[in-house]
């Protein structure tokens, strides 16, 4: 073999050499130092594989100073899978430190949960830690008090501030915040409507919060709630007695309605009873109308005399003269 070809592979090896010592020299003994020794081979396939090299050994050795062994395989995995890395590495730590179960396939998996939510594996921990208060209802929908009526008819004004845990075993596809506030909100409703009167949550307002907590409204919720307080409590409006007006208003309308009807079908029927009225006068009309061409029929059949027709005039004259003095003007109707 040509003396240059070994000197020009001899030199190659050596600058791939300085290189590698060059990049992965400073984390392959940070690593050896601290305890968490990383391959050197490790290294070259974690660059190799685009992953962050520093990242990932630091993230190894935070955990093995804090006594939790993990090795860097399943760093790489969480990471490549999307997930964060340092805060999976801090959760676990925090959890450790504070007592609470938390496994690393258990943490990987509420941090790839969290993603793109504004919140992180370190938060649920921390709030398992530390439990955090939620305002009921939440400033941020547009009301501030949760309104409920009792038997008496009265509307009470509540405002309720629970505080809540996580509950790490059920993270993930647990319910969020806006699930227990819907709930508690919901409690609240139904127990002021229990209430015989609104003096009874006025006097005792914990009797909200009992008979709220009484119904277990953290199940199947990514939170534990630890209690519920009310924080104020306002007489509202007369729900009762402005229900009734406004029932009232409507019977009345209603009984309106119907004495209309009944007076539309009284002037129908007044309508119909002078139409017959006036068929009537025109058949008595029409039957006086052949009282003379009777009478000539029976000048001259001779069954009426001369004498006759005359006592007869005086008759009607006599009549006449009667309703005269008695006030009735009303026209003799077919006379002659």
């Amino acid at each position: 073999m040509p003396i240059n070809l070994i000197l020009g592979v001899v030199a190659l090896a050596s600058l791939v050499f300085a290189v590698v010592l060059f990049n992965f020299f400073g984390l392959w003994l940070r690593a050896r130092i601290s305890g968490a020794p990383v391959g050197m081979g490790t290294l070259i396939a974690m660059k190799l594989r685009g992953l962050p090299v520093a990242q990932v050994v630091d993230a190894r050795i935070t955990a093995v100073k804090a006594g939790l062994p993990i090795e860097t395989d399943p760093l790489e995995a969480h990471y490549l899978a999307g997930g964060n890395v340092n805060q999976v590495i801090l959760a676990l730590i925090a959890a450790e430190k504070s007592g609470i179960e938390l496994s690393f396939d258990h943490a990987r998996g509420i941090d790839l949960a969290t993603k793109g939510t504004g919140k992180t594996v370190l938060d649920a921990v921390k709030t398992s830690i530390n439990p955090k208060v939620i305002d009921c209802p939440n400033p941020a929908s547009g009301k501030v008090t949760i309104d409920g009526v009792a038997k008496d008819g009265i509307g009470v004004k509540a405002k309720a501030r629970v505080t809540v845990r996580t509950n790490l075993a059920q993270f993930v596809g647990g319910a969020t915040e806006e699930t227990i506030i819907a709930r508690v909100g919901e409690g609240i409703v139904s127990a002021i409507g229990s209430a015989d009167s609104y003096k009874l949550v006025l006097e005792n307002p914990d009797r909200i919060s009992k008979a709220v907590l009484a119904k277990g409204l953290d199940s199947g919720t990514a939170f534990e709630i630890l209690s519920i307080d009310i924080a104020d409590v306002d007489i509202g409006e007369n729900i009762g007695a402005k229900l009734q007006a406004e029932q009232a208003d409507a019977d009345k309308r209603v009984a309106q309605a119907k004495a209309e009807v009944r007076r539309a079908a009284a002037v129908a029927v007044e309508q119909e009873m002078r139409a017959k009225t006036q068929e009537m006068r025109a058949k008595v009309v029409e039957a006086e109308a052949q009282v003379p061409q009777a009478m000539a029929d029976a000048f001259r059949a001779g069954n009426l005399g001369i004498m006759d027709y005359v006592r007869m005039k005086n008759i009607q004259a006599d009549t006449e003269m009667r309703g005269s003095i008695a006030g009735t003007d009303r026209p003799r109707e077919g006379a002659q």
